[in-house]
Order: structure tokens, then C-alpha cells, then sequence
């Protein structure tokens, strides 16, 4: 039976960091997602430009070189302000970017681009005759949006949504290189001290293993109950 060495315990909690990382990850990037679809189907040229360039720039760019720039430059950025401010107001303030923050930050703003197009599509594809059957039985734009818009966007957009849930959870393995202590950290260091790296890594597999097995379950359990009266083919 395998002791990890006494890593054991540094893994358990590098596993819920990854967890924390990859699920405040995912509420950013929907909400995210949700607000560039909305932006790039509105009237307004401004938003709707502004959301087509962000949507271009983040797939555009790989997610390593992108929390590189927000960890790094990022922290850069704001003291250059706030010496700014120093200089010029004798504020005296220094910020440290916390490797978390700027994992989850980065995370979530590099998914929101794809749940922006997965979103968009999906509102797209919702029936406009059952819009419009709910503004003649007297809905409010809020009503209608919770009992006719949201459900069936939803039943389009699942696929996609899973798909890249999936990707982003693994995605929060990069973010031991900006020296956060998740699980792929911890079992990285006690690899080079044990030289055992099978060891070590086998629980980090598992773990991500797991997690997708789950997703995959809530997943079909969430498309079931969007799918209530559609004949699936």
C-alpha cells in the first residue's frame, strides 16, 4: 500500500485547491459567457465590437502565455499605477497578485471566450415562435427570459458547455507553474525529491479522472431535464 512518502496530506489539499481553482473558474466563465453572447447579439456596434475582439484575442492566444501576462503583467501593470499615484498624489500602495486569484482570473476569463460563442449559438438557435406565443399570453421580458428563453437555450447549449468544462478542468493543471500549491505542484516537487514520478502522479490522474466521471453524470442528469418532451433521434 502506498504511503506517498508522507505527501499524502499535501496531495488531499492540492486536490481541493484544483477543485476550488476549476469550479470558481467555471462560474466566471459562464457568467462571462453570458454577457459576451449578450454583447455580441445586441444592436450596439460598441459592445458587440468589443466582445468579437475579446472572443479573437483570447482564442488566439495560448491559455500558458495568457496567465503569464495576467499573473506577471498584470502585477506589473497596477504598481506602475499606484507609483503613478505615489508620485503624483503620494498614495503609497502595493499590490501582490495571489497566485489563486490570478489562476481562477485567468481561468475564467480565457473560457469565457468559448462559453461566448457556446452561448450565442445556442440563443440563436431558440425558437422565436415560442418568444413570441409567451409576449401573447402577457410575459414579462423577465418571465419569458426564465420560462421560455433560459430552458431552451440551455438544451442547446449543454453540449458545448459540457465540452468545455471538460477542457477547462483540465486546463487547471497550468496553473503550478505560476507557483499556486495544487495537487500537479505538489506531486511535481515530491516526484523530484522521491524520484518516483508514477507514484505520485497516478493519485493526480485519478483525481481528474473522477472529476470528469462526475461531470459526465451531472452533465446527462441536467440534458435529461432540459429535454423534457423532445424526441431525440
Amino acid at each position: 500500500m502506498l504511503d506517498f512518502a508522507g505527501y499524502g496530506p499535501e496531495l488531499l489539499k492540492g486536490a481541493w485547491v484544483t477543485m476550488q481553482v476549476a469550479f470558481l473558474s467555471l462560474f466566471l466563465a459562464v457568467a462571462l459567457g453570458l454577457l459576451g453572447a449578450t454583447a455580441k447579439l445586441s444592436h450596439n456596434p460598441f459592445w458587440k465590437g468589443f466582445a468579437t475582439l475579446y472572443t479573437t484575442i483570447i482564442r488566439g492566444v495560448p491559455d500558458l502565455v495568457m496567465m503569464f501576462i495576467i499573473f506577471f503583467g498584470g502585477q506589473q501593470a497596477l504598481n506602475i499605477f499606484f507609483e503613478y499615484l505615489y508620485d503624483n498624489y503620494e498614495i503609497d500602495y502595493f499590490i501582490n497578485v495571489n497566485e489563486f486569484i490570478a489562476g481562477v482570473i485567468t481561468i475564467g476569463f480565457i473560457y469565457g471566450a468559448y462559453m461566448t460563442e457556446t452561448f450565442r449559438g445556442a440563443f440563436l438557435a431558440v425558437d422565436n415562435g415560442q418568444i413570441e406565443a409567451g409576449k401573447a399570453y402577457g410575459m414579462s421580458r423577465g418571465q419569458i427570459f426564465l420560462h421560455i428563453s433560459f430552458p431552451l437555450m440551455m438544451r442547446h447549449a449543454l453540449p458545448g458547455l459540457g465540452n468545455n468544462w471538460q477542457v477547462l478542468l483540465k486546463t487547471t493543471a497550468l496553473v503550478s507553474v505560476i507557483g499556486l500549491t495544487d495537487m500537479v505542484r505538489v506531486a511535481t516537487e515530491a516526484s523530484k525529491a522521491e524520484h518516483a514520478p508514477f507514484k505520485f502522479f497516478i493519485p493526480v490522474v485519478t483525481v481528474y479522472l473522477l472529476l470528469t466521471w462526475i461531470s459526465e453524470f451531472i452533465i446527462k442528469k441536467l440534458d435529461a431535464k432540459y429535454s423534457v418532451g423532445v424526441l431525440k433521434h
